[in-house]
């Protein structure tokens, strides 16, 4: 179950990142709002789930599924370039989430 709630804690890393954009430092209420839930929900089920994951696999699995998901929206959404170099990149975040978890 921990692993469960370390990917959706690390997709809410991916809104809040988003929302935090969006918010325009905080100037527009709503992207706001999503940023302070997001962070919450994001942080808190980090921390649930480093009750039994260790803090540097969970970190950086966190982290990494936070950034591909942010980049990912930014590709998809936001216009930002797709190139087979950021593709690269992001498949090799894939390949180091994925040896963290099966070398736990």
């Amino acid at each position: 179950m921990s692993w469960i709630i370390l990917l959706v804690s690390g997709l809410f890393e991916t809104v809040w990142a988003v929302a935090l954009a969006q918010s325009r430092g905080f100037s527009r209420l709503v992207p706001t709002i999503v940023f302070c839930v997001g962070i919450v929900v994001s942080m808190g089920g980090l921390a649930v789930a480093l009750r039994t994951i260790p803090v540097g696999t969970g970190y950086a699995i966190w982290t990494g599924v936070g950034a591909i998901g942010a980049a990912t929206y930014g590709m998809a959404v936001l216009g930002d370039p797709v190139t087979a170099a950021r593709i690269t990149c992001l498949l090799l975040i894939v390949a180091g989430i994925v040896g963290l978890k099966v070398l736990h």
